[in-house]
């Protein structure tokens, strides 16, 4: 009568388990259009609240809202109406290197926080509002609104467009070149707001900042 055959030979312990099937299929990873919808509405919600805080306590802004800010404080024209149209030669350089998808988006997350920021004194207004907290909450609400929107491929236009496009480009993180932009901007409102004003202006971009820098990098975020 022949022999059964032998089982296999054990692996040793020492062997790796073979890969497994990834817990979620890349197709899953994708964002809907409400999660879209859902990112930019809150994100540009967040970046106008923030807006609303420094205008309150006055205060500033790096990159473009910057320059629009210094240019309402000049002018009285709205902030709202100078940030949409500041932002409209950044849509080419938009569109040309990062594509047709973010340049839709960007341009709805420009015209819906010019918007929003419009419609703000209209339903909130601060009696009281200290200047260092200001600058920490509207820098952290800043940060949290950009995070959002460059997630879901996005932005506020300006400086922002060229900081993700580094980023994607070269791996410099987006933190540290808008953090650069926006302080040059911030430190140039010397010549019509006080120092002490620029002081916190500054705080704020640092918070920012700070923020994009540990939170947003290349390569960590899956979805797209």
């Amino acid at each position: 009568m022949p022999e059964a055959p032998l089982p296999p030979p054990a692996p040793p312990a020492s062997a790796a388990p073979p890969p497994s099937a990834p817990l979620y299929p890349m197709g899953s990873l994708r964002h809907g259009h409400y999660e879209d919808v859902q990112a930019l509405f809150a994100g540009t919600l967040f970046v106008a609240m923030a807006l609303m805080l420094f205008g309150q306590a006055g205060l500033l802004i790096g990159s473009t809202a910057g320059i629009a800010f210094l240019l309402h404080y000049v002018t009285d024209i709205s902030f709202g109406k100078l940030f949409f149209a500041i932002n409209l030669p950044f849509y080419w350089f938009a569109w040309t290197r990062m594509g047709r998808e973010f340049t839709i988006k960007t341009f709805l997350s420009v015209a819906l926080l010019s918007v929003l920021t419009e419609l703000f004194p209209h339903v909130m207004h601060v009696d009281y509002l200290n200047p260092l907290f200001a600058a920490v909450l509207g820098g952290l609400l800043l940060g949290t609104g950009c995070l959002f929107l460059a997630r879901h491929k996005s932005s506020l236009g300006g400086a922002t467009i060229v900081s993700l496009y580094l980023q994607q480009r070269y791996g410099v993180r987006a933190g540290k070149v808008q953090m650069a932009i926006d302080c040059t901007v911030v430190l140039l409102a010397l010549v019509i707001v006080p120092i002490e004003r620029v002081a916190y202006s500054v705080l704020a971009v640092v918070v920012m900042s700070g923020f994009l820098w540990i939170s947003h990098r290349p390569g960590r975020y899956v979805g797209h």
